[in-house]
């Protein structure tokens, strides 16, 4: 997919991921004229390779990242039906619940050993205590199909293989400089992901960096896994039909993002232990992606600080998602929507500031 000979946009947006679509689509449909520039095939790296929890409640989530987890829960479902009848293509839920793990500190809510058998009747629980939650999950090829699909639907131009260097202010126009010639717009917004750190000359090099995760997919009987289970060492997250994706490992190695024997043999081991019947699918399903990890654990969104060439706000920052990309898509694309029109926010933006990283930050 590849956009048209015209030049100018009302919003340019570097980054064809859940993050940089899903914002593109959101102004599309409020009326703003939005191109996005992909480096290379959209949707194709942390979107393609993530697990596709939609986790609102999990206690490794920064506290801070609550109310915004939190609001794109409840937009979820509308968000989904909005992608579905744009592109044509399902993006249904595949799972409605989901049971955590929880330390022997947690007295209160303990899911039952009936309730445990309801949702998950093959998992071998013994020394793990668990809390039902009720979050769904998505698969997310289904929306790597869907979302570029809509957002062309709704008029948006994607345009792929097409990385974006450097963005320079002129006028009341904002630069952006491509590998494929330069685009016009009035407002530029940084959806980078793993590639935010230094990937556009002009702004701030973000202290983002690429956090390698590697999965499998396995096999049991359909419907004998009907909910996401959250382990101290692994997850699985079923996909409806008997697959079910396991995950994920945690690895700061750079932008190296094979598929090792060791580390996958290690999540089938732990996958195992949890439930017996489980079965590989094949060598072949096996893979990695890289997400965009900060510091803090928290993206980084609002408005760009002053660079060389005097960034102003009308150039934006929606990355660093790590591993709530999927989660937090639909909020992030309302409140940085929101933010980019003058509104005040339905989440508010200082705790994601790319300010708190003042003294981590130079200007290309």
């Amino acid at each position: 997919m590849t956009g048209g000979s015209k030049k100018r946009a009302d919003v340019a947006i570097a980054g064809g991921g859940i993050i940089g679509l899903a914002l593109g689509l959101e102004l599309q449909l409020r009326g703003r004229e939005v191109v996005v520039l992909e480096r290379g095939q959209a949707m194709r790296e942390a979107s393609w390779a993530a697990g596709g929890m939609l986790a609102v409640d999990d206690p490794q989530n920064p506290p801070a990242m609550m109310e915004l987890a939190r609001l794109s829960g409840r937009l979820y479902p509308e968000w989904l039906r909005k992608i579905e009848d744009l592109s044509r293509l399902r993006v249904p839920m595949r799972t409605r619940w989901a049971l955590q793990w929880i330390g022997a500190e947690v007295c209160e809510g303990i899911a039952t050993e009936d309730e445990i058998g309801e949702l998950a009747p093959g998992l071998r629980s013994a020394g793990l205590r668990f809390r039902m939650l009720q979050e769904g999950s998505v698969d997310p090829r289904d929306l790597c199909a869907a979302l570029p699909k809509a957002f062309i639907a709704a008029g948006g131009r994607l345009v792929e293989g097409c990385e974006v260097l450097g963005v320079q202010r002129a006028g009341s126009e904002i630069h952006v400089r491509t590998a494929q010639g330069e685009f016009a717009a009035q407002e530029f917004a940084n959806c980078c992901g793993a590639w935010s750190s230094g990937a556009v000359e002009g702004l701030e090099n973000l202290p983002v960096e690429p956090v390698k995760g590697q999965m499998v997919e396995m096999r049991c009987a359909p419907g004998r896994l009907k909910c996401v289970v959250r382990a101290p060492q692994v997850y699985l997250i079923p996909r409806g039909d008997g697959r079910v994706a396991v995950g994920a490992t945690l690895e700061r190695v750079g932008f190296e993002a094979g598929v090792e024997d060791r580390a996958t043999a290690g999540l089938v081991q732990a996958a195992r232990e949890l439930m017996q019947e489980l079965e590989m699918t094949g060598p072949q399903n096996a893979w990695a992606g890289l997400r965009p990890g900060t510091p803090d654990g928290l993206p980084v969104m609002g408005p760009a600080r002053r660079g060389k060439n005097g960034g102003d706000a009308r150039c934006w920052y929606a990355t660093g998602h790590y591993r709530d990309g999927i989660l937090l898509a639909p909020a992030t694309a309302r409140v940085m929507a929101d933010a980019m029109a003058g509104e005040r926010p339905e989440v508010l933006l200082q705790a994601f500031s790319a300010a708190r990283f003042a003294g981590a930050m130079n200007v290309e």
